[in-house]
C-alpha cells in the first residue's frame, strides 16, 4: 500500500500523484507542467501501461493537460471524474492538443532553415480524442467501487466547475486505510460554484499550499478595485487586459462584470465594452451557461431558476475567428479584454500584451496565480520589457494584481479546511506549493500538532506501515543537477524511474529472462558511468 508522488512536488503545476494497492495502480491527475522553461513532459517517470486507472480532480490542464500523453503512451484504462470535468475536459484536451500541434508546427517551420530534426507534438487531437472516449462519470458523494480493495467518492473542492476532492477507502492484506487527495481546494463565497467541502476523517491527506503563506483580499475589496480600474483606464482611452484562464476564471469575472453593470459601479463609462478573446473561453462559457443541476451555489441556483442568464450583460461579445481578434487592437475605442492563457504563456493574450503593454494609458490586470517562469509573473515581479514574438516590448501599461480573484483557498482558509479533520490524520503530505510556501506551511502545522511535510519529486511512501520508504528528490537540487540542460536532465531521470518501474514488474519472472534483462542494464551503466 505506497504513495508515490511523480508532480507538483514542491512547485505549482504538473499534479501526479499514484497509489499502488491491492495489486493495482490508482493515477490522481496527470497534468502538465507549466511555467518555466526548464521543464520536460514529453516523459512520464513511470510507465503509462503499468497505470490501471486514473481519477482526476478537475479540468485545469495543470491536472489533466498529459492525460492524452498517457494515453499515446499505452494507458487503456477508464479515467474516472466528474460530470461537469468531463464536460469541460472535452474543450480544453481538444485545444491543448491544437497548441501542441500549432507549437511543434512553427518549431518545425523555423528547423528546416536551421537544418534541425523536425519534432512531433506531445500529443495530437486524435490523442486528445482517445483520452475522452476512455472517461467514466460519477455525480459528487456517489461511492464507487475503483477495483476490489479500493472504494472512493468525489467531493465539491469549490475550485472550478466540477471540481473534486477524492476519498478513498483502500484495503490491502487486513489493513484498512483511508486517504483524501484535496485537488485545488477552492476559495470561499466564490460566483457560480459551491464552497468547498469540509471532510472530517482521513488517516492521510494530501493536500495543496498553492496560498499557504498569504491571504486574500476581502471579496468587496477587489470588487470596487476592478471597477474602479475600469473606470480609470477607460475613461482616460486605454484599454483593461484581464490575462485570465479561459475555464473558471474568465466566466467568474463575466458574473462580477455584471453585477458592476448592474450596481452602476463604473461610472464614467457605463457602457463599456467587453471582449472576451479566446474560442476556449467561448465553449467554456456555453458549458457554464448549461445544466449545471447540483454543481452551483444557492445564489447562482436561484438567478438561473429565475430566468437570468448570470453570464450575460449589453456590451459583451465572445470573438471567435483570429480576424476578429486582430480588429480588437486596430479598434480605438477603450475597451475591457479578457483573453487566455492566464499565466500569458500561450494563447491570443500575448498578441494583446505586444498591442498594449507600451502604452501608459492602459491597464493589465492579473487575477490568478502566475508561476515561476512564466510571462505573467515576469511581468508581476516588475519586468520594465518583455519580449513578444521577437520583439523588445516596453512595460509601460500600470500592472495590477488582484489576489482577492483566485480560486484557490488562502493561508486562513487551508488551515481552516485541515483543521476540520478529527481526529488529525496520521500524515499530511504537502503539495502543489512552491517550494518556500510548501515547507513554510508544513512547519505552520507541525506547530499545531499535525505530521506533516512537503513531499519531494518520486517521493515513496509506505502507508500500511506509516513510513517513508523512498526519499525523493529535493526541488532545487534537481534543478542544480540539471544545469543548463535541466529539461534534458529532467528526461533522462524520468526514464530512469521508468525503469525501475519495469524491473519492479518483472519481478517473480524467469530466472533466464532477468539475468538477460541484468546484463543489458549492467551493460548500459558501464558505458554511460563518468
Amino acid at each position: 500500500m505506497k504513495l508515490y508522488f511523480y508532480g507538483a512536488d514542491k512547485t505549482v503545476t504538473g499534479s501526479c500523484h499514484c497509489l499502488e494497492v491491492a495489486g493495482k495502480r490508482i493515477l490522481v491527475d496527470c497534468g502538465l507542467q507549466q511555467g518555466a522553461g526548464d521543464k520536460d513532459n514529453s516523459t512520464l517517470p513511470f510507465a503509462p501501461g503499468s497505470i490501471d486507472f486514473v481519477l482526476v480532480t478537475h479540468a485545469h490542464i495543470d491536472h489533466s493537460g498529459r492525460l492524452p500523453l498517457l494515453v499515446k503512451q499505452g494507458y487503456t484504462g477508464p479515467i474516472i471524474t466528474t460530470r461537469l470535468t468531463a464536460q469541460l475536459l472535452s474543450i480544453m484536451l481538444r485545444d491543448s492538443a491544437h497548441i501542441q500541434e500549432s507549437d511543434a508546427a512553427w518549431e518545425n517551420q523555423k528547423g528546416r532553415r536551421a537544418g534541425r530534426d523536425l519534432v512531433e507534438p506531445l500529443y495530437t487531437l486524435a490523442d486528445a480524442q482517445a483520452a475522452m472516449e476512455q472517461i467514466v462519470t460519477y455525480d459528487y458523494e456517489q461511492e464507487f467501487d475503483v477495483c476490489p480493495g479500493v472504494r472512493a467518492c468525489f467531493y465539491d473542492a469549490g475550485h472550478l466547475l466540477g471540481s473534486a476532492m477524492i476519498s478513498m477507502t483502500l484495503r490491502e492484506n487486513g489493513v484498512e486505510k483511508k486517504i483524501v487527495f484535496s485537488g485545488d481546494i477552492g476559495n470561499v463565497a466564490h460566483p457560480i460554484i459551491r464552497d468547498p467541502t469540509y471532510l472530517k476523517t482521513a488517516d492521510y491527506v494530501v493536500m495543496e499550499t498553492t496560498y499557504g503563506d498569504r491571504d486574500h483580499q476581502p471579496e468587496h475589496a477587489y470588487t470596487e478595485e476592478l471597477a474602479q480600474i475600469i473606470d480609470e483606464t477607460l475613461s482616460k482611452g486605454g484599454n483593461v487586459v484581464i490575462p485570465a484562464f479561459a475555464v473558471g476564471r474568465t466566466q467568474e469575472l463575466l458574473y462580477y462584470i455584471r453585477e458592476m453593470k448592474q450596481k452602476k459601479m463604473v461610472p464614467r463609462v457605463p457602457d463599456f465594452p467587453v471582449y472576451v478573446d479566446s474560442p476556449l473561453a467561448r465553449e467554456a462559457t456555453h458549458i457554464f451557461s448549461g445544466d449545471l443541476r447540483g454543481y452551483t451555489d444557492e445564489e447562482t441556483t436561484a438567478l438561473v431558476e429565475q430566468g437570468v442568464n448570470i453570464l450575460a450583460f449589453d456590451g459583451l461579445r465572445l470573438t471567435q475567428t483570429t480576424e476578429e481578434s486582430k480588429l480588437l487592437n486596430q479598434d480605438p475605442t477603450p475597451k475591457v479584454i479578457l483573453s487566455a492563457s492566464g499565466m500569458c504563456d500561450a494563447g491570443r493574450i500575448r498578441h494583446h500584451l505586444k498591442h498594449n503593454l507600451w502604452r501608459p494609458e492602459c491597464t493589465v490586470v492579473f487575477v490568478g496565480f502566475q508561476a515561476v517562469g512564466s510571462l505573467g509573473r515576469i511581468l508581476t515581479d516588475g519586468a520594465d520589457r518583455v519580449k513578444l514574438f521577437g520583439e523588445e516590448i516596453a512595460v509601460r501599461a500600470k500592472i495590477v494584481q488582484l489576489h482577492g480573484l483566485s480560486s484557490h483557498a488562502d493561508r486562513t482558509a487551508l488551515l481552516r479546511w485541515i483543521n476540520t479533520y478529527s481526529p488529525r490524520p496520521q500524515h499530511v503530505f504537502l503539495v502543489h506549493g512552491e517550494e518556500q510556501v510548501a515547507v513554510a506551511f508544513g512547519e505552520t502545522l507541525r506547530q499545531a500538532g499535525f505530521s506533516a511535510h512537503a513531499a519531494d519529486y518520486t517521493e515513496v511512501y509506505d502507508l500500511a506501515a506509516n513510513a517513508l520508504v523512498q526519499a525523493g528528490v529535493p526541488f532545487l537540487d534537481k534543478k542544480k543537477a540539471a544545469g543548463k540542460d535541466s529539461s534534458v536532465y529532467q528526461r533522462l531521470w524520468n526514464a530512469g524511474q521508468q525503469l525501475l518501474e519495469v524491473i519492479r514488474h518483472n519481478r517473480g519472472g524467469a530466472n533466464k529472462d532477468l539475468a538477460k534483462f541484468a546484463d543489458q542494464i549492467k551493460a548500459l551503466a558501464e558505458k554511460w558511468d563518468r
